[in-house]
């Protein structure tokens, strides 16, 4: 029963908090260049006022743009929900797969490409066909950091993989180093982040994601604006809960453990936010076609980390 309310806690959890995250990097990045900066609780208020707006869609469009908010937003939140986010006593935990999760989000990334290209426009293409292109590159990088963490832990479960880690099995290896390096640079693809795209040009020649949602208005851009935030809050949990664990609450566990989860939780979400805010105004955006480079150095790191776990067990 406490798996079912803890599940339930979780799935309003990562909906709840995305929008304050995204308001923090945005803040952060405001601060470091000089500038006072939006309160961090502006994208509530953004996705109030364009639930409040009436959803314009363009005659040529078919059901598949008008369904693709939804799919995508559904499909980023399930995939935030199986992630251990506090506590690994979750309903879904058993059900739950890494690999599973990359199949999410590339459905997610699928039906947005799809209704980017449904309207007809030319930008809705230019971005599909990038964002394609990125995914390409960036789902190989994410399935070997899966494989390098199931050779260690025997298992491709999150939460088994966390448990594992919090039973002292695992040391200090160069292999999960470079795993996390791996995850990381995948995590800003996926989330269209500096120096792959930036979430606030609206820039003909370097638009990605936005390209493909700039036809989108009212509910459905709220849909699509959500999504993206759920996405960042998954990867920050992600991250946070695979190569650091420490402080998630473990089953058996009670309300206190539950609530130094939640906390340690928190923590790390708006340290890596504060991290994404300092990383994002340090470095300059990439050209096009220089992101073969970047996302195949995250596959070559993932890679490695494979093939140094597997020669390591062989040994």
């Amino acid at each position: 029963m406490s798996a079912i309310l803890w599940q339930l806690l979780q799935i309003v959890l990562v909906v709840a908090i995305s929008p304050l995250i995204t308001g923090w990097v945005r803040l952060v990045k405001s601060r470091l260049n000089g500038r006072i900066g939006a309160s961090p609780f502006q994208p509530y208020r953004d996705i109030y006022r364009l639930l409040q707006k009436e959803a314009v869609v363009a005659h040529s469009a078919s059901w598949v743009f008008r369904v693709a908010p939804y799919v995508t937003f559904g499909a980023a939140w399930l995939a935030a929900c199986i992630v251990p986010a506090f506590t690994t006593n979750l309903f879904l935990a058993q059900a739950a797969d890494l690999i599973a999760l990359v199949a999410l989000l590339g459905v997610a990334r699928f039906w947005t490409a799809l209704a980017g290209m449904d309207v007809g426009t030319s930008f809705g293409g230019l971005g599909a066909s990038r964002e394609m292109m990125i995914s390409s590159l960036a789902e190989p990088a994410m399935l070997m950091v899966t494989f390098s963490l199931s050779l260690i832990s025997g298992t491709t479960a999150p939460a088994q993989i966390i448990a594992f880690v919090l039973s002292g099995g695992v040391g200090i290896e160069v292999s999960l180093g470079l795993a996390l390096a791996a995850l990381v640079m995948v995590a800003i693809a996926e989330n269209g982040r500096i120096p792959i795209d930036n979430p606030a040009t609206h820039l003909e020649l370097t638009m990605v994601h936005e390209a493909m949602v700039l036809e989108y208005s009212g509910r459905h851009l709220a849909l699509m604006e959500g999504a993206g935030m759920v996405r960042l809050t998954l990867f920050m949990a992600l991250i946070g809960g695979l190569f650091a664990p420490w402080g998630m609450a473990q089953p058996g566990g009670d309300a206190v453990a539950v609530l130094v989860g939640l906390a340690a939780f928190l923590a790390k979400c708006f340290v890596l936010a504060t991290a994404l805010g300092v990383f994002e105004t340090s470095i300059a955006k990439m050209r096009v076609f220089r992101y073969a480079d970047f996302l195949g150095g995250a596959l070559l790191l993932g890679l490695l980390a494979t093939i140094f776990l597997y020669v390591s067990e062989a040994v």
